[in-house]
């Protein structure tokens, strides 16, 4: 039967305010992303202003200082783990000084509020949080760096290998060409020089063709190969540029071993081939990594973890201006508007000052459970997700992925986003503690290499018994995606080489 009842139910909820939302969106912003939101509230509120040096006078109006700007961890000293608060919803954290029943957030439209509307599209893509999943198409050109990232997070990369795929991105330059010696980013990392070479090896086999190579030869001899026009000839005529620079086309007939026709067909792929494959690319310029944090190796031992004061906006609310403002309003809308924009002012300085402290606190735990990296290299990456720092700090999951995103840190063995330390985790064989799933596939690798040295190619079913021996915990078909992610072919195909060498 068919009827109408009332009925009351009784759950909990959350509701995202426009404070909760501007809270959420600054704290997933990176510091280029703050910049421009804080100039855009400079401009929007009169009560906000910079804290310039100019302004410490005795003629400085009364003010309140957002303490955003200074920030320093060592391990065991427990600086900001009291002061942080939570960035999950709060009354405090929805109405900042204003009781939970005052109506200044709700008379904030979108028209007053700039930029609370589009909070979710911070950063690259769409940003999930509790509520669902919110996401923007992204409509800018795409540049050479987007692009390369791109390609790297799908080439079947170790989570090292990505990381040092995606240094030696940031050190290519706007015509595509790799800038440094591979010496230095190996001894930067804390990896071979042949580590190295492997991972740039599978980059030179992006797009556009002949990326990241190190000189013109090399980048046109990358496309020659791609068109599979590579030869001794060609490679004769690719070392000797100069002469064809001179247009001394004996000389070169003479060193390719080719008569003119076949020099002049040569010359004519040459011609055909592009010097700058990065040039084709439009959008913005790369922006220079600038990190959000500090690490360095404190004298007395383990690690000091400090914010870039650089990065960190320092505002100040005019105390003085807006009571002359207040005292002066006479409508009920002139009234409003004071109250909105102090109302925002001091939010605004409260999330800043709180958006500093909660990243000092996750970048701080980060650094604790991987200083072995710091000190050793890539190879000692400790197994690490979000559910772990979010537990040893007392924060939602949610929280630290905000956290983490678009955000760096600077450490003695370069610049790292601050995900780039959650690694997977294989589990021993007592089930009592984990290997990083980097250092297993450094494992692997090592002893597929030393095989010729004896003649015994190992199968993955060996792989995995030597594993197990040492106490690693690993089936079959994970020593198998782990071989083809480093583009090793298997023990038959490995076998086979081996025998034709």
């Amino acid at each position: 039967m068919i009827g109408q009842r009332l009925e009351v139910r009784q759950g909990q909820g959350l509701v995202i305010t426009p404070q909760l939302q501007q809270a959420i969106k600054l704290l997933q912003l990176s510091n280029l992303e703050l910049e421009e939101f804080v100039e855009a509230e400079l401009e929007r509120n009169p009560l906000l202003q910079r804290d310039e040096p100019e302004s410490d006078g005795p003629e400085a109006p009364q003010q309140v200082e957002a303490a955003t700007a200074d920030g320093e961890m060592s391990f065991g000293d427990g600086v900001g783990h009291e002061s942080v608060a939570s960035m999950d919803a709060g009354s405090d954290d929805v109405y900042g000084d204003a009781a939970p029943g005052e109506r200044t957030s709700d008379r904030m439209t979108d028209e007053a509020q700039p930029g609370l509307s589009d909070w979710s599209s911070a950063g690259k893509g769409g940003q999930t949080f509790e509520g669902g999943d919110v996401e923007r198409p992204d409509t800018h050109e795409l540049s050479l760096w987007e692009h390369l990232q791109a390609q790297a997070s799908s080439a079947g990369f170790t989570p090292a290998d990505h990381g040092i795929a995606l240094t030696l991105i940031d050190a290519t330059d706007e015509g595509g060409y790799l800038r440094g010696e591979l010496t230095e980013f190996a001894d930067r990392l804390g990896v071979s020089l042949e580590r190295i070479e492997a991972v740039l090896a599978v980059c030179h086999g992006f797009e556009p063709t002949g990326i990241m190579a190190r000189s013109v030869p090399e980048c046109l001899k990358l496309q020659l190969i791609d068109r599979n026009r590579f030869d001794p000839a060609m490679a004769a005529l690719l070392d000797n540029l100069d002469l064809l620079a001179r247009r001394d086309l004996a000389g070169l007939r003479k060193i390719c071993g080719v008569d003119a026709d076949d020099l002049s067909e040569m010359i004519a792929e040459l011609k055909a081939l592009t010097p700058r494959p990065g040039a084709g690319f439009g959008g913005e310029p790369a922006q220079t990594v600038v990190p959000d944090v500090h690490v360095r190796a404190d004298p007395a031992g383990g690690w000091r973890v400090e914010l870039n004061a650089d990065t960190l906006p320092r505002l100040l609310v005019d105390k003085r201006y807006h009571g002359l403002v207040q005292a002066g309003a006479r409508s009920d809308t002139e009234k409003t508007f004071v109250a909105d924009c102090a109302a925002q002012a001091n939010w605004l300085v409260k999330s800043l000052d709180q958006r500093a402290k909660t990243i000092l606190k996750v970048a701080s735990e980060i650094v604790r459970q991987q200083d072995a990296f710091l000190a050793f290299g890539v190879e000692f990456l400790r197994p690490l997700n979000l559910k772990t720092v979010a537990d040893a700090i007392s924060m939602h999951e949610s929280t630290v992925s905000r956290v983490t995103s678009n955000k760096y840190v600077a450490t003695p063995r370069g610049v790292f986003e601050l995900k780039f330390f959650f690694t997977a985790a294989i589990q021993s064989v007592d089930g009592a503690s984990t290997h990083s799933a980097e250092a297993v596939r450094h494992r692997i690798k090592t002893m597929i290499d030393g095989e010729g040295l004896d003649g015994d190619v190992l199968s993955d079913d060996r792989i995995v018994e030597i594993l197990k021996e040492t106490g690693i915990d690993i089936a079959r078909r994970t020593v198998a995606k782990y071989r083809e992610a480093l583009r090793i072919p298997s023990s038959v195909e490995r076998r086979r080489m081996l025998r034709s060498a």
